[in-house]
């Protein structure tokens, strides 16, 4: 595939506001993705309602934990096949190093690991979801 063809994709992309674009044609296969960080930079109005929503709720509903982030943009997995049992669950204690689940980024199943020890308080996601990167995904009671 020649660079232009790559251009081409790219400029669809932006175009489009597409994430991820794969595209094949013979043996020429090419898959992009756009860091979706900035594109969060870009929603002032989001950003300046979160504080009057936060201001509203109730003291005890504000969660006060620490959070496990994703540290890619993949799919979600809590457990390692489907009939198994998941890696962890509310209320379990982990330890740094634990294995809290798994994310699928371009057909490669990395670790997602526990940087610190704590008491699971609450799972973020479900399993099979969509992650962005920095998404928090398991927070820690406080």
């Amino acid at each position: 595939m020649d660079i232009k063809k790559i251009r081409e994709l790219i400029d669809l992309m932006e175009e489009k506001d597409l994430v991820n674009l794969e595209y094949g044609h013979d043996d020429n296969y090419v898959n992009l993705t756009r860091n979706v960080a900035v594109q969060t930079i870009a929603a002032p109005a989001a950003v300046a309602a979160a504080p009057v929503a936060a201001a509203s709720a109730p003291a005890a509903a504000k969660p006060s934990g620490k959070v496990e982030t994703s540290p890619m943009v993949g799919v979600f997995y809590s457990a390692p096949s489907p009939n198994d049992p998941p890696f962890v669950k509310v209320g379990q204690k982990v330890q740094a190093g634990d294995q809290l689940g798994i994310i699928e980024a371009m057909k490669i199943m990395n670790p997602l690991e526990a940087t610190q020890s704590g008491i699971i308080e609450e799972i973020l996601v479900n399993n099979a979801d969509v992650v962005q990167f920095g998404q928090p995904v398991i927070r820690y009671k406080a």
